[in-house]
């Protein structure tokens, strides 16, 4: 047997070597743990706390006190979670497994308060700015649309002005309720004002319903939005509104806020302002994939009231948009 120019022993003993780079820690084994077992962690993941750090931290705001109509929806990361225990790791519509490809991990809910709307406000904006140290991108489960203010601030103060993607049956650029600047109807307004947002970038997706006038629109354009209602993708169909979408956002970081009403109420009856003629969860879902190779920096999914659901039905849409979520932020390739 040949060998040439073998490395002498204490040479080969003092050399470098590389440090392993830890394996993520998926969710609990369902071939051990049954499903309905155990800690309801958003998809069964660890705690945020059992990792040494996160690409992505999946946390809860339970608060509601910004709605204008149904209460409930503090309740809403609780039952989300709850619904997301039969998420899968392998996802073969994106053909990544999310969860093997970056650590993703539950970091609990933040405790805001249910009574004051500027304090609990700036609770969320201080406990996602927290997070910063753990985790480099959040998936947030509201919760009400309030919360999506104090995000984007959070937001902004990391990578500036962002395009926002808004799913929604709404606008939510109203500009008060009963004089409160600050409610589940007016944060985009607010954000627009504050400078957070892209104003050449941003777009809400899944509109419709009445509004209160058609200076609402006007004002929503000044704003910064361009819209695709529910109409435009039931008329032109999803792939053309997908074409529009892209356009819009560009090669912008991108946040992406979704008020689960933007489904139909067939498909997610359990919300606080329904409204008829809505998108179906497979629409929503396919658009969301077509978003994986954009830079998504971070996202919620909020207004799931379990009061109104039924068999879950809410939840469990609202679980596979967060799923969707984290398998477009997970690395390809």
């Amino acid at each position: 047997m040949h060998t040439s120019n073998p490395v002498p022993p204490d040479a080969a003993a003092s050399a470098p070597t590389a440090s392993p780079v830890a394996a993520p820690v998926g969710p609990v084994d369902a071939s051990r743990v049954p499903r309905f077992a155990g800690i309801a962690t958003f998809a069964r993941l660890p705690r945020l706390e059992d990792v040494p750090r996160a690409d992505i931290a999946v946390v809860g705001v339970p608060f509601d006190s910004g709605v204008s109509y149904r209460p409930g929806a503090r309740f809403g990361p609780a039952h989300v979670r709850e619904a997301s225990r039969l998420l899968r790791p392998y996802n073969p519509a994106q053909d990544v497994s999310p969860f093997a490809t970056q650590q993703v991990a539950d970091a609990g809910d933040l405790a805001v308060n249910p009574f004051d709307i500027d304090e609990a406000v700036a609770d969320v904006e201080a406990g996602a700015r927290a997070l910063d140290d753990r985790a480099d991108r959040l998936v947030v489960i509201g919760g009400d649309h309030t919360i999506a203010l104090p995000l984007l601030r959070a937001v902004h103060a990391k990578h500036g002005p962002v395009a926002v993607l808004h799913f929604d049956a709404h606008l939510d650029t109203w500009d008060t309720y009963f004089g409160a600047p600050v409610t589940h109807g007016t944060p985009f307004r607010r954000a627009s004002e504050e400078g957070l947002i892209d104003l050449t970038a941003s777009m809400h997706v899944g509109t419709r319903g009445p509004l209160y006038g058609v200076e609402d629109l006007a004002d929503d354009e000044r704003l910064g939005f361009a819209i695709a209602t529910s109409e435009d993708i039931e008329e032109h169909g999803v792939a053309a509104v997908i074409e529009r979408i892209r356009a819009r956002i560009g090669d912008a970081p991108l946040y992406i806020s979704i008020d689960i009403d933007v489904l139909d109420p067939a498909h997610a009856p359990g919300t606080g302002t329904p409204e008829a003629g809505g998108l179906t969860s497979r629409e929503l879902l396919r658009i969301l994939r077509a978003l994986a190779d954009k830079r998504i920096v971070g996202a919620d999914v909020v207004e799931v009231a379990p009061a109104y659901d039924h068999a879950q039905l809410t939840a469990v849409a609202a679980s596979h948009v967060a799923y969707e979520l984290i398998s477009a932020m997970a690395p390809r390739g």
